[in-house]
């Protein structure tokens, strides 16, 4: 647009929120309704479940923790497979049999950063864990989802195996809350505004617009 340095969106985010998984399409579309404006986009981490142990747990149990019952899920569902369906994207809960604690795929994440690859590795390990019922506990399951974005697989494994990088995921991840994200997916625009919530396309688009007109001194 009028800007000759790009836009900074900082998404915050978990790859087990649903709505994070529809609200990374919905940019994807803001983005191409918005594509004459250059735009960097970097993925945050967010602990949706903080709770949830290392090793995961089995899924009825954590509904039954966080929502009081498996039953009590099923309405909440029901209205996320449909928002996801007029993406064009699958949500199927009834697939999941374990819940993950979700350090380990933001480290992937991070790790993709370094060659471009952090939102392929976002999306994988979304489709993976939504569309597939996917076991995002199981080391080799990340694995391979990283040799599926084209990282290296031995050394994804390599530094699976150590704690490399969880205090940083972390500490990114306590600096979000810090700041009073709650609910995501949140985007940040430009280090000063933030917008929270799956919003549609068209709003996202209009938020990247005005933001880069004020940046570059258009408004």
């Amino acid at each position: 647009m009028n800007s000759s340095r790009p836009l900074q969106i900082d998404v915050v985010s978990d790859v087990v929120c649903p709505w994070c998984y529809i609200g990374k399409h919905r940019l994807e579309r803001a983005l191409a309704l918005a594509h004459d404006v250059p735009v960097e986009v970097s993925w945050r981490p967010f602990f949706l479940n903080p709770w949830v142990p290392r090793e995961g747990m089995s899924r009825e149990d954590y509904l039954v923790t966080k929502f009081g019952s498996v039953e009590a899920y099923k309405s909440i569902a029901s209205r996320i497979k449909e928002a996801a369906a007029a993406e064009g994207l699958q949500y199927n809960p009834e697939s999941v049999q374990r819940q993950p604690n979700t350090i380990d795929c933001h480290r992937l994440i991070h790790w993709a950063a370094a060659s471009g690859a952090a939102a392929a590795m976002k999306q994988k390990l979304m489709e993976l864990y939504f569309r597939d019922g996917g076991d995002l506990t199981k080391q080799d399951v990340l694995v391979q989802a990283a040799a599926d974005v084209g990282l290296d697989a031995d050394e994804m494994r390599r530094r699976l195996g150590t704690d490399k990088d969880v205090d940083l995921v972390s500490a990114q991840a306590a600096e979000a809350a810090s700041k009073g994200i709650s609910g995501v997916p949140t985007y940040i625009f430009a280090s000063r505004y933030a917008v929270s919530g799956a919003q549609p396309p068209e709003q996202l688009a209009d938020a990247i617009r005005q933001v880069s007109m004020e940046m570059s001194g258009s408004v």
